[in-house]
This record gives structure tokens, sequence and C-alpha cells, in this order.
């Protein structure tokens, strides 16, 4: 029995009790304190249908303690979502390797922002294509611009760092300098665009060639942007699109949990740094 027991990594007890038919089998998990939140689960994941359990726990948590309720711990999400098959279905893909070459992440905002373009195609086929600013601390979008059937151009890209450092600074120049990490698209690399970042007090820095994943947070915020909110809307026509971005960015920005902030919102990060500044 001890033989066995050390191979099977099993308490011997554990054993003899199955032996002798002591030993109970294990119950499906329940507790009655579930019920209530099975509505709530099921609520938000039919808003958010592309958010997985950790997720839906923090938007849960943000809901209940508003109500002055207690917070659920994200390992009993995952067991009433699963018992009522809430969960998001895995993909089971091969992940690419990807060389990085240098830390996006800073240790405060506003020392570095990353911008990057998306683009999606509406159901009338217009193409909508934009450009944003992300702070590569505290993941908010500071800035963004769209426009339907044409590229970004520099002039574009020249407006979202105007927008950018008013909004962060309230003036026309940021008080210390400030990283600006992009591809090497035209219209960053255009010599009127480096001539206003510089003016602006930003420093304009590049990622490698042939290496998108070297700007990774403006690689992730596109990703979420198609799966949240591109691929769960109706996009009948550019006018519509062009009317709802805003209010996919503010909800990112107000709502979306992110896993490097504790799985807080960005404006919850912000407002939480300036309180304890």
């Amino acid at each position: 029995m001890k033989v066995v027991a050390e191979t099977l990594s099993v308490a011997r007890s554990n054993l003899i009790g199955r032996l002798k038919g002591k030993t109970e089998p294990r119950r499906r998990y329940h507790m009655a304190q579930d019920a209530e939140l099975v509505p709530r689960i099921t609520t938000l994941v039919t808003a958010r249908p592309t958010y997985g359990y950790r997720r839906i726990t923090a938007i849960l948590n943000r809901q209940l303690r508003s109500e002055g309720l207690a917070p659920c711990n994200h390992k009993r999400v995952y067991r009433t979502m699963q018992a009522h098959n809430l969960l998001l279905a895995r993909k089971y893909t091969k992940r690419p390797e990807h060389v990085h070459d240098g830390k996006v992440i800073v240790m405060r905002s506003n020392l570095r922002w990353c911008s990057d373009g998306f683009e999606f195609t509406c159901w009338n086929g217009d193409i909508i294509r934009g450009a944003f600013i992300i702070d590569a601390h505290d993941r908010e979008i500071i800035a963004w611009r769209a426009v339907v059937n044409a590229g970004i151009s520099g002039s574009d890209i020249r407006d979202i760092m105007l927008e950018a450092v008013e909004r962060r600074f309230g003036t026309y120049r940021a008080p210390a300098v400030v990283e600006m990490l992009t591809d090497n698209g035209s219209p960053y690399i255009a010599k009127d665009t480096q001539i206003f970042a510089r003016q602006l007090g930003l420093k304009s820095c590049f990622t490698p060639v042939r290496s998108p994943q070297s700007n990774g947070m403006s690689e992730a915020f596109v990703k979420t942007l198609k799966r949240d909110y591109v691929q769960v809307t109706p996009l009948p026509d550019a006018q519509t699109v062009l009317g709802l971005i805003g209010g996919w960015i503010k909800d990112y920005n107000d709502n979306h949990p992110h896993s490097g902030l504790k799985m807080r919102s960005s404006r919850e990060f912000i407002a939480a740094q300036n309180a304890t500044a």
C-alpha cells in the first residue's frame, strides 16, 4: 500500500478509505448565495460577450462596491459561469514567435506615449481608418482621429499630438520631455511631424522595421478595440460608425479592466494615483 501511495502521490489513508468504501464522492460545487449573482453575471456577459471571467469579475465587483456589498472572488465567478455555460470558448492557436526590443511599459504617466493606427470595414464597404495616442503607464487613450475611405495623414497625427498635450498638461507644450513611440509609417516620420513633435516637447521614438510587437501597448489596444467593440456591433455605414467610435473610446477608458492595472480601468487607476499624490 505504501509503494502504491508514493507512486500515485496520494495519502495512504485516502487509498484505504477508497478500498473500504468510506470515501464520499465529490459533490458538484454549489453555494446558495450564487443564485443572487447569476442574474448580474448574465447581464454583464450579455452586454460584454467578449469578456472572460476575470474582467467580468472586475465589472461585477465595481457594481457590488457601489451598492455597499462585499466583492466576489474571481474563482467563485468562474465556477458560477462554468455551471451556467457563460464562459468564453477557449481558442487553441499557436502563439507566434515575437522578439521584443525594449520594454514599453513605464513607471509613471506621461513618460512615454504610444501611437498606432487601426482599420476596419463597414458592411456597405466603407473603410474606417484611425490613429490614437495611448499612455504606456495608465493605458488611457488620450487622443484619436478617424477618417473614411482615406489614409491617416501627417496632419491628422499632428492634430492628435497637440490634443494629447493639451489634455494632459493644459498647455501647448509638455513641461518635461515625453517619449512618443510609433512605427515607421510615413505620417510619423514626416519632417513636419518631427518638427511639430519637438515644438510640443515630444521625443520621437520608432520601433525596429518589421517589428510591430515592439509597440505592444498599441497593438493590444487595437486587438481590444476590434474584439470588444467592432466585432460585436452593427456597422452599417461610415456615418453610423463614426458616431460610435467616441463612445467606444470612452467606455474603454472608463470601464475596461486591465490586468496590468490590477483589473482597474484607466480612469480608475488615474483617479487612485491622483488621490495618493
